[in-house]
């Protein structure tokens, strides 16, 4: 039976879904922006932005009693593909080798210059 995972860190979900639902030995994290938990923008520059989202994932997947270690999969969103080559050196402050697999889209984000998505495995015998 899936279960719900939400953070008393980032935002409550904004419409009909789940911050993150545990299935099948996996985390299905919904998108995550640069936003507090009280849904405030946080940061001006892409590097502040990047930073928030990521510590948004890495919120919930620990409330699920998992890590961004374990991430086997995450989806980036980007406003301006001219971040790629940021994206690339930031990431590496959330996430190790061997690196999730990843797709990454440039989309038209309302207000904000990221949003990302993931999987992440649970621990043996989750």
């Amino acid at each position: 039976m899936p279960r719900a995972v939400s953070s008393p860190h980032t935002p409550a979900p904004a419409g009909t879904y789940s911050s993150g639902i545990v299935s099948g030995g996996f985390l299905f994290i919904a998108g995550q922006g640069p936003f507090d938990a009280e849904g405030r923008l946080v940061g001006e520059t892409f590097a502040d932005q990047l930073r928030q989202t990521f510590r948004n994932v890495q919120a919930i997947a620990e409330a699920a009693g998992t890590s961004l270690d374990r991430a086997v999969r995450i989806g980036v969103y980007l406003n301006r593909m001219e971040d790629w080559e940021e994206l690339n050196v930031l990431s590496k402050e959330f996430l190790s080798e061997p690196y999730p697999a990843r797709t990454t889209i440039q989309a038209d984000l309302n207000r904000f210059q990221i949003e990302v998505d993931a999987v992440v495995a649970l621990p043996e015998g989750e």
